[in-house]
């Protein structure tokens, strides 16, 4: 079986993970109401998802 012959450096293991990251989804802008919001979640601000009230929102 294949053993290492030296330990990985801190360097090396951080560059082999550079692209595992977790990236930031994009933002789209709701229909009902104009903000920006999470592409198939509803909408934080009216509670708005694809036209139809999903989560009832004081209008105060």
């Amino acid at each position: 079986m294949a053993v290492p012959k030296r330990k990985t450096s801190q360097s090396k293991r951080n560059m082999r993970r550079s692209h595992d990251r977790v990236t930031v989804s994009g933002m789209s802008e709701c229909s009902e109401c104009g903000e920006m919001a999470r592409p198939h979640y509803a909408c934080q601000s009216c509670g708005h998802y694809k036209g139809r009230e999903v989560i009832a929102k004081d209008e105060a």
